[in-house]
């Protein structure tokens, strides 16, 4: 029989495995070596490693940070966003390209929601590949493609992660909503024929995120729908700090009068 099926040798094994440090986990508390100057470790409120068909949330709160870095260069970071008050207000991908009159993302552009206002801006972008167009992997597209596609299987797909993690707050499958994914990008022809950026790409590529409104953010791990190969994905790494609420005069407010109307409608949400 084994040790462990003795409650006593359970307990002493387990507490053994204190301190155990595994690729993929959330730190705690937060600790990180390679924040930007001017941040403080006291600042940092998140840092994680989120596995291969790996999921993760947090809330986080108007002027923080959140980098994430493709740490082997094969990550795909599908992200949604609520507003944290009131999460029937949520990123709306369509609108986010619409209004801006750019489908592909990158420094500067805006994160929109459903009612106009700006959740998340780009702050910083070392990759450029990113997808606005081709939302997450499902159950159905994950069966075909892998011969599996369940949360439960070798080969989850992103929107079921995604769905995990709304539930932690609250929120259920009519939440998930279309989303974006950074670091595998798409681009579309002249012929209207799409074209997918999948990798492998140079590892340690990051994008940082500025939140412009109390945000829930959902991420997931998970291979693109268009990547080709056989599942494959690598560990994606987040990492967030607290900072100052966008100025009336940041360059990437101002930078249009789209935006500008974005920044407008969110600090409305906050004049109350």
């Amino acid at each position: 029989m084994s040790t462990l099926a003795d409650p006593d040798a359970a307990r002493a094994h387990a507490r053994a495995m204190g301190g155990t440090v595994v690729e993929a986990m959330p730190i705690l508390p937060p600790r990180a070596d390679d924040l930007p100057d001017g941040i403080a470790p006291d600042d940092l409120v998140w840092e994680e490693t989120i596995a291969a068909g790996g999921y993760a949330t947090r809330v986080l709160r108007r002027g923080a940070r959140l980098r994430l870095i493709d740490l082997k260069g094969d990550a795909c970071a599908s992200l949604l966003l609520f507003n944290a008050a009131m999460p029937t207000e949520r990123l709306n991908v369509a609108d986010t390209v619409k209004v801006q009159w750019n489908a592909y993302l990158g420094v500067g552009s805006l994160l929109l929601s459903d009612m106009g206002r700006a959740m998340m801006s780009i702050e910083a972008d070392e990759a450029g590949t990113h997808d606005a167009f081709c939302g997450a992997s499902n159950a159905a597209s994950n069966a075909l493609r892998y011969g599996d596609g369940g949360n439960a299987g070798d080969s989850p797909n992103a929107r079921d992660r995604l769905l995990l993690g709304a539930a932690k707050h609250g929120l259920g499958r009519r939440d998930v909503h279309p989303c974006i994914n950074l670091f595998k990008g798409v681009r579309i022809g002249a012929d209207g024929g799409v074209a997918a950026q999948i990798g492998p790409f140079a590892p340690a590529r990051a994008v940082v995120l500025r939140a412009e409104m109390d945000a829930i953010v959902v991420l997931a791990n998970c291979p693109h729908v268009l990547d080709p190969r056989p599942w494959s994905v690598t560990p994606l790494r987040a990492t967030a700090w607290r900072g100052p609420v966008t100025r009336t005069d940041d360059p990437i407010r101002n930078a249009t009068p789209e935006r500008q109307r974005a920044f407008l409608n969110t600090d409305d949400l906050y004049r109350r």
